[in-house]
């Protein structure tokens, strides 16, 4: 454990990373990383190639609901409180059997691996995340195998993010290696089942998967192995084809107890964006509910999924809602929590730090971030996150 990661278990003043910045600014040292996520979208379109890069970076349709996922905290601002005494803040949460030191998570991210120098930005951001003690949702479309990422995360927390395959016996083994591999859930992506429309990747002709990027864990796994003539090694195009014709399953209310016989494991549903949706699944019996649009890169439909976080907390009833997209700083992270979310998932700004630092890059991310959102509680007067609530926002009209 490094000594930063004990450092905040211990005492999380996260931030405490801008007297850093300011004592390093002293001795003629400026940040080796760009602060705020332009900075750092800028960089990272410089840092990757092109086809990467599009990939990363782009949305559904002409982009309108990726903006509208941006734009939606805007549209909230929080009331200062005064003479509370907030000098020491207290951002860590229960959830899951488990104490988290901030509500925060590292979203799934199917090519996070392409996104490092290295080629192997999955073990990059384990290793960030253990770093940090902060919990890193494992993408099944990964470069490396779920295991040696599990490793690569030492004693941070991992959960696994499951595109269920139509092939059932390939989907129970692909939890099974999960849960045995020490990750302490199952996230069961509902909305990917089929790609969306989009232009950016379309205009380039580029489908990594199809290339044979982030297959780690199919051509890894025995089962999916079992399906081949030949290994993935020998006969690529085929293990690829293959893949395709396994991967998308658009599964149904019925198919939640089979999920659910699969593991011990707390299982999360996400993409879970309107209140009916929610209570039906609180009533089938999951452990959590993920709230998300998959940052705008699967439909264009124009919802922000901020705009869906309150209802979906009203149904959920008390079981944990997890929230992301459009997450892009640290005041982003208070509107969500305020709203009503257990813990807030970033994406983007934390791919972009991979792409520009490799695992310093999402270690400078993840702390910016953090200490944003720590500062923020404290000159508003917030001292805990019980303190926020619906009530410390107020809506703002004007955009």
């Amino acid at each position: 454990m490094s000594a930063y990661a004990e450092e905040s278990r211990v005492h999380p003043s996260y931030g405490t990373y801008q007297n850093e910045i300011y004592l390093d600014g002293l001795r003629g040292e400026i940040p080796k990383y760009p602060i705020t996520f332009a900075g750092l979208e800028a960089a990272a379109e410089r840092a990757l190639p092109p086809s990467v890069w599009s990939y990363v970076a782009g949305g559904a349709g002409d982009e309108f609901t990726q903006r509208a996922n941006v734009d939606a905290f805007a549209g909230w601002g929080l009331f200062p409180r005064m003479l509370v005494g907030a000098a020491e803040r207290d951002l860590s949460v229960e959830l899951f059997g488990t104490r988290w030191p901030a509500p925060v998570f590292l979203a799934p991210i199917g090519v996070i691996g392409l996104c490092a120098q290295d080629g192997h930005g999955d073990l990059a951001t384990a290793r960030a995340a253990g770093r940090l003690g902060v919990p890193m949702v494992a993408s099944t479309l990964s470069v490396d195998p779920l295991e040696q990422v599990g490793t690569e995360l030492g004693e941070g927390l991992g959960f696994f993010q499951l595109y269920t395959p139509t092939d059932r016996e390939l989907a129970e083994s692909l939890v099974h290696r999960a849960q045995a591999a020490g990750y302490r859930g199952i996230v069961v992506t509902l909305d990917t089942w089929i790609t969306g429309w989009r232009p950016r990747d379309l205009a380039t002709g580029n489908f990594p998967q199809l290339r044979g990027h982030a297959l780690a864990n199919y051509f890894s796994d025995p089962v999916f192995r079992s399906r081949l003539a030949r290994s993935p090694q020998e006969d690529p195009a085929t293990a690829v084809l293959t893949w395709a014709s396994l991967f998308g399953n658009p599964l149904t209310w019925d198919d939640l107890t089979w999920l659910r016989s699969l593991t011990t494991l707390p299982l999360i549903l996400k993409g879970i964006c309107h209140s009916e949706d929610a209570r039906r699944a609180r009533d089938h019996g999951v452990d959590g509910l993920y709230c998300s649009n998959h940052g705008g890169r699967q439909a264009n439909g124009g919802l922000a999924a901020l705009d869906a976080l309150p209802g979906v907390v009203e149904a959920a009833d008390g079981l944990p809602v997890l929230f992301d997209s459009g997450v892009r700083s640290g005041a982003d992270v208070i509107k969500a929590l305020a709203l009503g979310a257990s813990a807030v998932g970033v994406g983007r700004p934390y791919a972009y730090g991979l792409a520009v630092g490799g695992e310093d890059g999402i270690v400078h991310v993840l702390r910016s971030i953090l200490a944003e959102a720590d500062l923020i509680m404290a000159v508003d007067g917030y001292p805990s996150l019980a303190d926020l609530t619906p009530k410390a926002l107020h809506r703002n009209e004007r955009r």
